[in-house]
């Protein structure tokens, strides 16, 4: 019977060990939430609606939707944002 209760007593001390040993510490957790809302920020950001505006070779102005496909674009495509963000916003290009 007492090797039943040792064996008992072993796997509790053993449990007890391993989440003593598998927690976070502090400074861990904190870091695991700025990586957590950092990511869900970056989330919303692709969630917003979006167009792209672009040019052809061609040199013709698109504003699609969808991305141009690889080798559609001629320069740089652009994001615009379909809802206005809240408050003004300056761009200087």
């Amino acid at each position: 019977m007492r090797l039943g209760w040792a064996i008992v007593g072993g796997v509790a001390i053993g449990a007890a060990v391993a989440w003593w040993a598998s927690r976070d510490t502090p400074g861990q957790a904190q870091r695991k939430q700025q990586r957590a809302a950092q990511a869900a920020a970056a989330d919303a950001e692709d969630a917003r609606p979006v167009l792209y505006r672009w040019r052809d070779a061609g040199g013709v102005l698109h504003i699609t939707e969808e991305a141009p496909r690889t080798g559609e674009a001629v320069g740089k495509v652009e994001r615009l944002d379909r809802e206005p963000r809240d408050g003004i916003e300056i761009r200087g290009d």
